[in-house]
């Protein structure tokens, strides 16, 4: 043990003996210690000589009258906006008969859809020629209706009547009313009971006042309102009365019942979006926007009607006739189609249609696309099937309509 404590002590004596020494140096000499040596003094920077600074200012001036070069797409957005170039490129629009400037469908904005083989579905207002996505055609059509009243108001206001009420029966009343009192009038000219109407009449009420525009082509044609007494009663009535100038001209009335009778509404027309497109692999994209999928509130309707009656004909037996048919009625739920058509020399040209168009709606296409439309054709379905002009079948009664 103590042998021990006697190593620990050497060991504590030699650590802190200091620095060691050579056995040729005196125990008197020690090293000397070295000194750091003094930091170098910096030398302040001397700045640009004048012919360095005019040198710099040419070589500035060199640059800034380069024009920047064009980088390339970098983004995901630059990037599919490319590819539509490229696609417009390839692809090539055929002329019009339509006003310029307002058969120019938008740029698709759906996600994804840099192969659209059409941006939507688009329609063509019959009174203005402009061109009208299916979710604005109804309001665009009344604005357009509603703007021809300064020029025309009892044009407007027939289009406004057959046009606005979307109960066909309920208008072809009102109308065979209206035409009776105006027949009234021609015939019995003199007599003055037929030159009023009594806007409180029951059938006035249920067959008249019921209808949009019916008040704005009375007073277009010439009718005026009145209060007028009433036997047995002791305060007056409204009436609608003829004045001197209209039943001065019974010709005229009687044209604008003619013009009552006959109208239709006004409906926006299926833009044909015509295109054509070279012999390309780019061409044999399809894929179709959300335009052909979805349903308005009518069509839904509509479906909804043909599930009712498929359900209620499942109670039944039915023979190959009845089966037959109910295919060609489920082919009718789908309310567009894309149809092309590939000439001999690789060509397409490409068109939208309604399912239910006939087929000789497509040879009048193909027809007014060819510079020589007097020549003879015949157009083959994909399967080798021969589409004859003649017969009055629909696109989807015939195989060119498929989900």
């Amino acid at each position: 043990m103590k042998k021990f404590f006697q190593e620990i002590k050497a060991d504590i004596k030699f650590k802190s003996a200091g620095p060691g020494q050579k056995l040729t140096e005196s125990a008197g000499e020690k090293a000397p210690k070295e000194r750091p040596n003094p930091p170098a003094l910096r030398q302040p920077r001397q700045g640009p000589t004048d012919e360095a600074q005019m040198a710099a200012a040419a070589a500035l001036a060199r640059l800034e009258q380069k024009q920047p070069r064009a980088r390339g797409p970098t983004s995901q957005d630059s990037i599919r906006n490319q590819v539509r170039k490229e696609l417009r490129a390839e692809a090539t629009v055929s002329g019009s008969t339509e006003a310029p400037g307002t058969n120019v469908a938008p740029e698709p904005r759906e996600e994804g859809s840099a192969h659209l083989a059409v941006p939507g579905v688009y329609f063509t207002c019959p009174l203005t020629g402009a061109t009208l996505r299916k979710d604005q055609r109804d309001a665009r059509i009344r604005e357009a209706i509603l703007s021809h009243f300064s020029t025309d108001p009892v044009a407007a206001s027939i289009m406004k009547i057959h046009t606005f009420n979307k109960d066909r029966d309920k208008v072809k009343l009102g109308v065979d009313t209206i035409a009776k009192y105006l027949d009234n009038i021609h015939l019995h000219p003199e007599e003055e009971k037929y030159r009023k109407i009594k806007l409180q009449n029951k059938v006035f009420q249920e067959r008249i006042n019921c209808l949009e525009g019916t008040h704005e082509f009375f007073e277009a044609i010439g009718f005026q309102k009145a209060l007028l007494p009433v036997p047995d009663q002791e305060s007056p009535e409204e009436f609608y009365v003829l004045n001197v100038a209209a039943l001065a001209q019974p010709q005229s009335l009687e044209r604008h019942k003619e013009q009552l009778l006959h109208a239709e509404p006004v409906r926006a027309t299926l833009a044909r979006q015509r295109r054509v497109f070279r012999p390309s692999p780019m061409a044999s994209q399809f894929d179709l926007p959300g335009d052909f999928f979805n349903l308005t509130a009518d069509e839904l309707r509509r479906e909804q009607r043909l599930r009712a009656e498929a359900v209620e004909r499942l109670s039944v037996l039915r023979t190959k006739a009845m089966r037959e048919k109910e295919e060609q009625r489920e082919m009718r739920r789908y309310t567009y189609t894309l149809l092309r058509v590939r000439f001999p020399d690789g060509c397409l040209l490409q068109g939208t249609f309604y399912a239910r168009e006939r087929v000789a709606a497509l040879y009048g296409f193909v027809r007014e696309a060819l510079q020589s439309d007097w020549l003879p054709f015949e157009l083959l379905a994909s399967g080798g099937q021969k589409l004859s002009e003649d017969e009055n079948l629909a696109f989807n009664e015939c195989g060119l309509v498929s989900g």
